[in-house]
């Protein structure tokens, strides 16, 4: 089939499965290389010299700050194209293309012996990062609809995991080759071309109606209730519970190596950690697609959060190799799974202004990542030891997600669900 004749057909020129395994590739660069790559090399720069601990969370704040910028724009593109007329109408494949170039020139960037651009490389890492998860997820989301395969979003949303538990590995392979921080951004950025490449012909401009990427991202599956607008109240309080969980997991899964060779020095096990929570994040992608939505998700929201908090207590209360192993595994499952529910959440209380609302939740999210590395540089300044400034930070996270759990069970007897509709 020539291009023009694919470009004409009713149907996308992909099968379903190719259009989801190529969300999981796009999503697992983005995320899994582009923003999350830094917490496996971590140890390595730290090896080499290159950076120390506050430096380290400045740069991890960089990459959270981009992140929200990245939201925010995507966010509020739709208002952008309505207010300047002239701009050109680009799809969001073709967004999802830049940013995968963008994520691999960048991660490239960081080999460079250049510190003092680091932060603007991160910055611009979670940039794109942002962009392509909002608009793979529009764009798959919109084609397997079109298939009626909305569930293999599943397969799409285990991308971020993949992408963790691949870099993580090869992370660890060359911490035990002793190879320098350097090479392994090469490396790393060399597989994010290579993954770019690999996906390039599937994401086409073919039978783009819309770009609305956030509210395209929120799969119809299963019932969402419906009831009459929210208060703003009510509304702001939900993002508040949400940004929460940024600052709760973010602790750890920006420090996880370093802790683990804090509390477990010279153990061969120390850098399979965090591919073990990039498994957890694939494993309850898939969980998520198949969990009911005709109930109050906030009870669901309030247990993934009690499931993170105690993931992180269980590395407190256990700083043992099984401790890492089942604290590092059970952090991730609940990842995916929470903007799942929050989003679906949203489109119930606000189903005529979802988009924006999304947004808010997002950027709210994006406040608490963004907080947390300064965090832990505070608390390691103020601390006698670095066990110790860890211990306190993980505590902190480990109370706000505790504390966003109660907020979502009050939600759930303060604005109760009053009527559900399939």
């Amino acid at each position: 089939m020539s291009s023009s004749s694919a470009g004409k057909a009713a149907r996308p020129a992909v099968g379903p499965w190719a259009i989801a395994v190529a969300g999981m590739l796009a999503l697992a660069t983005a995320m899994g290389i582009g923003r999350f790559a830094f917490t496996p090399v971590l140890p390595m720069m730290l090896h080499d010299g290159v950076i120390d601990l506050l430096g380290a969370s400045w740069l991890a704040t960089a990459n959270y700050i981009g992140y929200l910028v990245g939201a925010l724009i995507c966010t509020f593109q739709p208002w952008i194209w309505r207010r300047f007329p002239a701009l050109p109408q680009v799809g969001a494949s073709s967004w999802v293309r830049a940013g995968l170039v963008a994520t691999a020139l960048l991660t490239l960037g960081m080999s460079l012996n250049l510190p003092g651009i680091w932060p603007l490389l991160r910055f611009l890492a979670g940039v794109a990062s942002a962009f392509v998860f909002l608009f793979t997820s529009g764009w798959c989301l919109a084609q397997l609809a079109r298939h009626s395969a909305s569930r293999l979003g599943g397969v799409m949303y285990a991308g971020p995991g993949a992408g963790i538990m691949l870099s993580g590995l090869m992370c660890s392979g060359m911490v035990a080759l002793q190879w320098q921080a350097q090479v392994a951004w090469v490396i790393l950025g060399v597989m994010a071309a290579i993954l770019t490449g690999i996906v390039w012909r599937t994401f086409h401009a073919s039978n783009e109606k819309q770009h609305d990427p956030i509210a395209a991202a929120m799969p119809a599956a299963g019932a969402v209730p419906t009831v009459a607008t929210a208060s703003r109240k009510q509304m702001l309080v939900l993002a508040g519970a949400y940004g929460l969980a940024g600052l709760g997991y973010i602790v750890t899964a920006t420090f996880l190596p370093v802790i683990a060779r804090q509390a477990l020095p010279g153990s061969p096990f120390l850098d399979m950690f965090w591919p073990l929570l990039g498994f957890g994040v694939m494993v309850g992608a898939l969980l998520s697609t198949r969990v009911p939505l005709t109930g109050d998700l906030r009870y669901l929201l309030a247990g993934c959060y009690f499931i993170q908090a105690l993931s992180i207590a269980i590395s407190l209360w256990s700083p043992t190799l099984t401790g890492f192993i089942v604290g590092s595994f059970v952090l991730g499952i609940p990842f995916t799974a929470l903007t799942f529910f929050a989003m679906q959440e949203v489109r119930r209380l606000r189903p005529h202004s979802a988009t924006s609302y999304m947004g808010l939740l997002t950027a709210v999210y994006g406040v608490g990542q963004i907080a947390g590395p300064p965090m832990v540089a505070v608390m390691l300044r103020r601390t006698s030891t670095v066990e110790a400034g860890f211990t306190l930070s993980l505590e902190i996270a480990a109370g706000a997600l505790v504390l966003g759990a109660l907020i979502y069970l009050w939600m759930a007897r303060a604005y109760p669900v009053r009527a559900s509709t399939s």
